[in-house]
């Protein structure tokens, strides 16, 4: 039975996040549950604390340090320090290179990697403090390449390289770092890629199981287990890693 402590999970009004908030409040911790929209986090929040346990709704736009640094510093007045940190926010701003607009290539980036910086350099001087931390940042199969997503696929692979070197930087403090990288997740994202592929979602999750080898796409709870696991105190000998959830082997 893990230890409760303090986290903070970022893009967890819905999917994967809300689906992470809800399971490690399940587990025992108390929990920031963080995205732009304040009333859709506290949505959440409400359910962890209907169901017992702790929890905080915080509005934040990830890509404004003043905003980070607010969030954070809330979070740790009324639940405790925050030595457990989700880097799950993100956004999809898909097309194929030559279609791609600058904003949407900085969009993307902002959100995804320079959101896990400043939440992490946020949060990193309590887990630093407390000598125990743990950080789970969500990459994608799409970091190996996927047609239409420069700009996610290359997000993606940048928050692996983030989080190895998070591991060497931190793991002297007792802070462990990780990346989680889904497959095939059915949620609104994953809707909205069928949307614009022009397929029915329902096909979409069909035609997709069918290249899977377990037959089946990943839910979020299939996600949220994986990251249960990593910022566990019996994860403590895991650094450093990507781990592809995704139904079946991808390197």
């Amino acid at each position: 039975m893990s230890t409760g402590r303090v986290a903070i999970v970022t893009g967890a009004a819905r999917g994967i996040g809300a689906a992470t908030a809800q399971r490690l409040a399940a587990d025992g911790h108390a929990v920031g549950v963080l995205d732009l929209d304040e009333a859709a986090c506290e949505a959440v929040a409400q359910q962890i604390r209907a169901a017992g346990g702790r929890a905080l709704g915080v509005g934040c736009n990830v890509t404004d340090p003043a905003a980070v640094e607010d969030a954070v510093a809330r979070v740790a007045d009324e639940l405790g320090a925050p030595v457990i940190l989700v880097n799950n926010a993100g956004i999809i701003r898909d097309n194929l290179l030559f279609k791609m607009s600058v904003e949407d290539w900085d969009a993307v980036m902002n959100v995804h990697l320079k959101g896990a910086f400043l939440m992490t350099k946020a949060c990193q001087a309590h887990m630093t403090a407390e000598r125990f931390g743990r950080v789970v940042n969500l990459s994608s199969s799409s970091a190996q390449g996927n047609r239409g997503q420069a700009n996610y696929s290359a997000a993606k692979a940048g928050l692996q390289g983030f989080t190895k070197t998070l591991a060497i930087e931190l793991g002297k403090f007792g802070v462990t770092a990780n990346a989680v990288a889904p497959g095939f997740i059915q949620t609104d994202m994953t809707a909205a890629t069928a949307e614009r592929i022009g397929v029915s979602f329902e096909d979409f999750i069909a035609h997709s199981a069918a290249q899977i080898p377990v037959q089946r796409v990943g839910q979020p709870e299939d996600i949220a287990a994986t990251i249960s696991f990593l910022v566990s105190q019996e994860a403590g000998f895991v650094s450093g890693q990507v781990i592809y959830v995704a139904g079946g082997p991808l390197d």
